[in-house]
């Protein structure tokens, strides 16, 4: 079915115009349909025998290496009556319906990316001929193998062209025409030595002897075309090409094929072969076995298009739809954005994504942390207490108890809870940041707009610093409210406490002993501590309450209140998406769109069959 073969042919070339394609890339569904790779060394009669083909003279001709990047040829067969004509995939607006013209644009199209040398490349050249006179077939033209490098290339040029051809014919998909002279022997040949290298059974190689006019006389191939001298799974075809004085007198192909047909059908070796000779019958049967792989892969291709095609739409739904155009909907579209973030972020804080227990470990573990390195014992040293309690009584020793000098010590060793009480607020602000951070960057649909990521990014983080100045406030009017108003009741008991312990009274002398110092510092250290149980609670609280319930109540109120306020063109700004993600969407939507066409042509040409 010939229009299997088409429908092959229009896909492997929208697939290479949406640059889906390539020897050395991943699999893809330019690589998973079938195609003909043709192999031979230099001047084997590769040129001739795709010139056959298409039943015109198309290709560059010359000495050394001529063909110097892969040429992906696919033929069109056209109803009786209409033009030939060519189409180049670089020149996509252009027809050739002069052949000699499609030869230059070949060898200039070669000479853009080689430079008029001998270099090759791998970049391929795509043609499509359309023609009443050709089968449905798509032929990969590839540069003669050689054992040497001439003047001008580099040594490398022969591992090079074998790489490149192997790049194509280990593909499990591709079929081989090998090219090898009937003048040379089979088992020296260069096309049949890499075929054998990559299809050792021989099911994906079709063997091609060319020049069999050219034999020596009393010589034949018949060895090899009966299959005796060098056996492969398909039959050997031969094939007799224009002489190069046919060329130079510009001999036609329709007369080069009439006598092609006359020499087997005459010839005493090869006559009982005729049926099976020549490039007429060679295409026929290149075609039809075509479209017998195409028929046998079309369940694997099949899933390699549903396959990709799920996974476009799973990429094109991370990408986003586009963007609107009317300010209602960008406004619309930025205000999802924000709820999008803002869920994200409340996510981190209650749970449902890691972060907020980091603001947990700042209370449970680090504020406690804090307040046992506060340096009270030195503060509460006896030579301090001393030094503190006899600048409190001045020139006039105290009476009855050093009020003046608790007074003195426990507010200065309050103050010293201010340290922590800051330290909290900036380590949960610290992990605010970074949640805004992690949240804008785990909102999916906002990595398409770098610019308003980071309009979001600068608003939070300008709440954050308002809800960190807040909570300083606070939290250090906790610890001054501690020092301003001491409780009574702890000091009215230690009197109790005293004559409880024996020592209901002290003399002049004692109060100056160390013992009493040692006794003032004890129940101050006391008193702190009972005051530290309630700022280990009440910090806390302050903290949650400014920052953290804050953040979650209202964190983009202010950018909010601006957006509202943004005109059309300050809108789409926002949405200035980024020009990557812009291009992989587009580029996505074009490969889904072939993608689920071929799938379409694909079931239309199974079910009509």
């Amino acid at each position: 079915m010939d229009s299997l073969i088409a429908l092959v042919n229009r896909i492997q070339r929208a697939c290479t115009a949406l640059g889906d394609h390539g020897a050395d890339s991943l699999p893809t569904l330019w690589e998973a349909l079938p195609s003909v790779a043709v192999v031979g060394g230099q001047s084997s009669g590769k040129s001739s025998v795709l010139e056959s083909f298409v039943g015109r003279d198309f290709l560059p001709r010359g000495s050394g290496i001529v063909t110097r990047r892969p040429l992906v040829l696919q033929l069109y067969k056209t109803e009786e009556g209409t033009q030939e004509h060519a189409e180049f995939l670089h020149l996509p607006k252009k027809q050739f319906t002069d052949f000699f013209l499609v030869r230059k644009e070949i060898q200039d199209e070669t000479d853009r990316v080689t430079g008029k040398s001998n270099k090759i490349s791998p970049v391929p050249i795509h043609l499509s001929i359309y023609s009443p006179h050709v089968v449905n077939l798509t032929l990969i033209d590839l540069p003669g193998l050689t054992k040497v490098a001439v003047e001008g290339q580099p040594e490398s040029i022969v591992q090079e062209i074998e790489s490149m051809i192997l790049s194509y014919v280990q593909k499990p998909n591709c079929l081989i025409l090998a090219i090898t002279p009937a003048n040379q022997d089979v088992a020296t040949s260069d096309a049949i030595k890499v075929a054998r290298q990559v299809d050792p059974s021989g099911e994906r190689t079709f063997g091609v002897l060319t020049k069999l006019d050219l034999m020596d006389k009393g010589t034949n191939a018949l060895d090899v075309l009966e299959g005796r001298s060098y056996r492969l799974r398909n039959p050997w075809v031969g094939i007799v090409n224009r002489s190069q004085a046919d060329i130079n007198r510009s001999v036609n192909m329709i007369s080069a094929r009439q006598r092609e047909r006359e020499f087997f059908a005459t010839s005493p070796d090869y006559a009982h072969l005729a049926c099976r000779m020549g490039s007429e019958y060679l295409a026929k049967l290149l075609s039809k076995h075509l479209e017998s792989v195409i028929r046998a892969r079309i369940p694997g291709i099949a899933s390699l298009i549903n396959s990709s095609i799920d996974e476009l739409e799973a990429e094109m739904a991370r990408l986003g739809r586009p963007i609107a155009i009317d300010a209602g909907a960008q406004l619309y579209t930025i205000l999802e954005l924000c709820r999008d973030f803002d869920r994200v972020f409340k996510e981190h804080l209650d749970g449902g994504r890691p972060g907020g227990d980091r603001i947990y470990i700042v209370f449970d573990h680090q504020l406690p942390a804090a307040f046992r390195k506060l340096p009270l014992d030195r503060h509460l040293s006896l030579q301090n207490v001393r030094k503190v309690i006899s600048e409190a009584d001045g020139y006039q020793p105290h009476l009855i108890a050093p009020e003046q000098g608790y007074r003195r010590l426990l507010e200065s060793s309050l103050n010293y809870f201010k340290g922590p009480a800051q330290a909290s607020v900036e380590a949960v602000h610290f992990v605010l940041k970074e949640l805004v951070r992690k949240s804008i960057a785990e909102t999916q649909e906002l990595k398409r707009f770098p610019t308003l990521q980071a309009e979001i990014a600068a608003a939070a983080n300008e709440a954050l610093e308002r809800f960190r100045e807040d909570s300083k406030k606070t939290t250090l009017r906790l610890v001054e409210m501690e020092s301003s108003y001491l409780t009574v009741d702890f000091f009215r008991k230690l009197p109790q406490e005293v004559e409880k312990g024996g020592n209901p009274t002290l003399s002049v002398a004692d109060r100056y002993s160390e013992g009493h110092f040692q006794r003032i510092s004890s129940n101050v250290l006391s008193y702190v501590g009972m005051v530290s149980e309630t700022l280990r609670n009440t910090i806390p609280k302050a903290v949650v309450h400014c920052q953290v319930r804050e953040a979650k109540r209202a964190l983009l109120d202010h950018f909010y209140t601006q957006l509202g306020k943004k005109e059309g063109r300050e809108l789409a700004q926002l949405l200035d998406e980024d020009s990557a993600l812009m291009e992989r969407r587009q580029q996505c939507a074009r490969r889904l769109e072939l993608y689920r066409s071929a799938r379409d042509e694909i079931d239309a040409v199974c079910w009509s069959g």
